[in-house]
C-alpha cells in the first residue's frame, strides 16, 4: 500500500543523500522515479538538479507554488510508468500541494517520499512542514549533530560575523555560509549571548 512519507531534519543532515541514494535503490531494480524540488531553491548552477553536500547529483523537475503536483505526477506517470516520487526540500510546498501528494499515494497508488526541514531559523513550522506533519502515514527523523555532540534541532540563520540572525524572511535560501545547526540548548543560549544581532 502506498504512502506519504516525511523525513525531516535540520539542516547538513544528509537529506537529499538518503533521498538520492533512494531513487538510485529504485533504478538498482528496474524501477524508474520521479525526482522534484521546489524552483526557489536554487542553490545549484542548474535549477533542475538535486545535489547532496557529498557530489551526487540528479536531475529532477522543478515546481512553484502555482503547480498542482497531482496532475504533473499524474501527466508524468502516463508517459513512463513512475514507482516512486522523491520529493526535495518539502518545506517549501504549500498546503494545498500536500494534498495532492496525499491524493496521488491513496487514490493512484505511487509512494510520496519528501525531505525536509520542520523548522526555519526561529523555530516556527514551515507551512508544508505543517501539513506534512498533520497528514504523512510516516514522519521519520533524520538525525544530526550540534557542535556539542547532542542531536542538533535547529536551524540558525548567521550574519557575516557569524551572529544570530532574529527577523527576516521564513525563505531566504544559504548554505553553511548563512545557516548552522544546533541543538536546542545551544541555539537558546546563541540567540540570548551571541554576537551582534543582524537588522
Amino acid at each position: 500500500m502506498a504512502k506519504l512519507y516525511f523525513n525531516f531534519s535540520a539542516m547538513n543532515a544528509g537529506k537529499s543523500t538518503i533521498l538520492l541514494q533512494s531513487s538510485y535503490n529504485y533504478f538498482e531494480r528496474g524501477m524508474h522515479t520521479l525526482l522534484l524540488k521546489p524552483i526557489i531553491d536554487n542553490r545549484e548552477d542548474s535549477g533542475s538538479l538535486i545535489t547532496s553536500r557529498i557530489g551526487l547529483e540528479s536531475e529532477a523537475d522543478t515546481f512553484c507554488e502555482e503547480i498542482d503536483l497531482e496532475k504533473h505526477i499524474l501527466k508524468s506517470h502516463k508517459k513512463k510508468r513512475i514507482d516512486c516520487v522523491l520529493l526535495d526540500e518539502a518545506q517549501f510546498l504549500t498546503r494545498d500541494q500536500v494534498w495532492q501528494l496525499a491524493r496521488v499515494s491513496d487514490d493512484h497508488g505511487i509512494p510520496i517520499m519528501c525531505y525536509g526541514l520542520r523548522t526555519d531559523f526561529q523555530g516556527r513550522l514551515f507551512p508544508g512542514s505543517a501539513a506534512l506533519l498533520a497528514i504523512a502515514d510516516d514522519i521519520r527523523e533524520i538525525r544530526t549533530l550540534c557542535w556539542c555532540g547532542r542531536k542538533a534541532t535547529m536551524n540558525m540563520r548567521v550574519d557575516a560575523t557569524g551572529g544570530a540572525v532574529t527577523e527576516g524572511d521564513q525563505v531566504e535560501v544559504g548554505g553553511n555560509e548563512r545557516y548552522i545547526t544546533l541543538c536546542r540548548r545551544h541555539w537558546r543560549e546563541k540567540l540570548i549571548n551571541g554576537p551582534a544581532i543582524a537588522e
